[in-house]
């Protein structure tokens, strides 16, 4: 996943959780926030962040839209758009484990009550993949949700009925920043999802968990990391 034009700038504060304040070559912009989600331990005054520059189209109310920020050496992306995208290009190269020989791919595929984000087939299976897209560190760990999700909990639980119907079923998180060395969920944070993903993978969901190469102006799936779905400190 590549972003066209970029250009940097230092972030001051977020209004709202849409917009955000940067200044760009020392003018005060108002920008677009490409998450929705609380961000609170990336979006401190003063930090450095990387932007989409979309001065190119008119049609926009904002010039600029804030994709990635450095915290201390490791810049993170937090563009909630990209990892689908990422995932799905990664399962078009055989770049994930246990996906070499499909023969169908297919984005936002209804399932029951939900809408699951990639829907896969090969020769002797098919299955739904759900993507999530994490921005929560501290000290090398990786958590998922940084603020409640009920969507995620429905998916989750009904990821499970499509185990006992014979699909294939498989939660993936993707850790938007290169770093981490351990997945856990965010217990503390929404112990509803996170008993949801555990009762999930005790059904036969899979639970698997990528870091992510992060560049000024692209984003790639890295590796597999360590799983943690016990410890909820």
């Amino acid at each position: 996943m590549k972003y066209k034009k970029i250009i940097e700038g230092v972030f001051l504060k977020r209004p709202n959780r849409f917009i955000a304040q940067v200044l760009i070559n020392g003018k005060e912009e108002t920008v677009h926030v490409k998450n929705t989600g609380r961000c609170k331990e990336l979006l401190l005054p003063g930090a450095k962040v990387i932007l989409e520059d979309c001065t190119h189209n008119p049609n926009r109310k904002t010039k600029y839209s804030l994709i990635s920020v450095w915290k201390e050496n490791m810049l993170v992306n937090i563009d909630s758009q990209v990892p689908n995208s990422v995932i799905f290009q990664a399962l078009k190269e055989n770049k994930i484990n246990g996906f070499e020989s499909l023969i169908s791919l297919k984005r936002e595929v209804t399932f029951g009550n939900s809408r699951y984000d990639i829907y896969f087939e090969s020769k002797d299976q098919k299955g739904f993949i759900e993507v999530k897209g994490a921005t929560l560190e501290n000290n090398y760990i990786s958590m998922f949700p940084d603020a409640p999700t009920e969507r995620g909990t429905k998916h989750a639980l009904e990821m499970i009925e499509a185990i006992k119907q014979g699909y294939r079923g498989i939660i993936l998180f993707l850790i938007q920043m290169k770093g981490p060395t351990i997945f856990r969920l965010n217990w503390q944070m929404d112990s509803k999802f996170s008993e949801a993903v555990k009762l999930a993978s005790e059904n036969g969901v899979e639970i698997l968990a990528y870091d992510s190469i992060v560049k000024a102006n692209s984003i790639e799936i890295g590796g597999p990391i360590e799983i943690d779905l016990n410890t909820k400190s």
